[in-house]
């Protein structure tokens, strides 16, 4: 009975699959891509506040991929930016614009501010691959 019991359970625990972030629009190949998976409302889009964060280096492919691997099932919101002159942050103007091109899952967009979480955020339940175009 037991074993039974615990045959049924052990899916729940084991919620977990990859997630493929394709980030297309990066009109240069210098730099590098800054991703970001937020997991909580109140830190995103704050780069360095994030789940998890990875950087990539371009290559001349117009997509570049990267897979997250066993992440827990349960909504996730993604912040990227293309960091053309590598110096590690998203660069702004002095109203606080960013200067570098950057997306959001969902391909979420504001006006005057990054989008909400709930805009950008997505329901993580099985193998998938988000796409992202940078601007």
């Amino acid at each position: 009975m037991f074993t039974l019991i615990l045959a049924l359970l052990l899916p729940l625990f084991d919620a977990c699959d990859d997630l493929t972030v394709i980030v297309s629009g990066c009109k240069s190949q210098k730099g590098q891509i800054f991703i970001a998976l937020y997991d909580e409302q109140s830190q995103f889009p704050i780069f360095g506040k994030q789940l998890i964060g990875e950087i990539m280096p371009l290559t001349k492919k117009p997509r570049h991929e990267f897979t997250f691997k066993k992440i827990p099932h349960k909504t996730y919101a993604i912040a990227v930016f293309h960091d053309i002159n590598n110096n590690g942050k998203l660069d702004k103007n002095a109203l606080g614009l960013p200067l570098e091109p950057y997306g959001f899952s969902n391909n979420a967009r504001s006006t005057f501010s990054a989008p909400s979480f709930s805009q950008a955020s997505f329901l993580h339940e099985k193998e998938q691959s988000i796409s992202i175009i940078v601007r």
